[in-house]
């Protein structure tokens, strides 16, 4: 199952300041595939690549060393996993990097699991190379959900958690419809102008969504959203 980009994944353009530049740690236990990662994000003027790991258990100690914005994170490695390395990053560090998972298949349980751990979002490995750029660039800004059709495809018939109907019912009507419009991959900009509201407010909304919600960044607010059935899982996303 391929994953169709969003509009705003599509171009290789940065989304941040153009005087911003993202650092990234690679970690993967394919040596051809950090190489091929390296090239390619050594090609984009806004992106740096500033360390590799070369198993999970690397990770964390080159995160506190490195101070990576992002961890491209390899979901399957032999020693430890890309979701423990994830939880552990979310865990031990007061101000951890953006997490992005890269992986083969989509519908893999390990990419919903990493999402559940606390990454941000994913990209698959055979990804055209501005794709793979593109969704770095998005995670490093946290104003959007990556790729939000694949995530609803992910959590499309999850079991629903025993206080998910808790959280939802402490959500404001206004907050609800952030969370809809989050879904749908809409920037904060983009939801103050659906909304009518100021960006400061619609700030104040997402961060009172996921402090609710208990969760750690959109994506795992949206995932909730889907598996609770606040939001549909049809073509449509509401």
């Amino acid at each position: 199952m391929s994953t169709a980009p969003p509009a705003n994944a599509a171009q290789d353009t940065p989304v941040r300041a153009p005087d911003t530049r993202v650092s990234v740690l690679i970690a993967d236990d394919e040596e051809l595939t950090r190489t091929g990662l390296r090239v390619l994000l050594a090609s984009k003027p806004d992106l740096d690549v500033i360390g590799e790991a070369t198993d999970g258990a690397e990770v964390l100690p080159l995160a506190v060393r490195l101070r990576p914005d992002v961890v491209l994170m390899d979901v399957r490695m032999p020693r430890l996993d890309g979701i423990e390395a994830t939880r552990r990053l979310r865990s031990e560090l007061a101000d951890p990097p953006k997490i992005v998972v890269i992986t083969t298949f989509e519908n893999d349980e390990y990419v919903y699991d990493a999402l559940q751990a606390g990454a941000s979002g994913f990209v698959l490995k055979r990804a055209p190379s501005q794709q793979i750029a593109q969704a770095i660039r998005l995670v490093a800004t946290s104003d959007s959900v990556l790729f939000p059709e694949a995530v609803r495809r992910l959590a499309s018939g999850r079991p629903v958690r025993r206080d998910a109907a808790r959280k939802l019912a402490a959500l404001t009507q206004r907050e609800t419809h952030v969370l809809r419009w989050m879904a749908k991959g809409l920037t904060n900009q983009e939801i103050s102008v659906e909304l009518t509201v100021s960006l400061e407010t619609v700030k104040t909304h997402v961060g009172n969504v996921l402090a609710k919600l208990g969760a750690q960044n959109r994506t795992q607010a949206v995932i909730l959203a889907y598996e609770t059935g606040l939001v549909g899982t049809g073509a449509t996303g509401l």
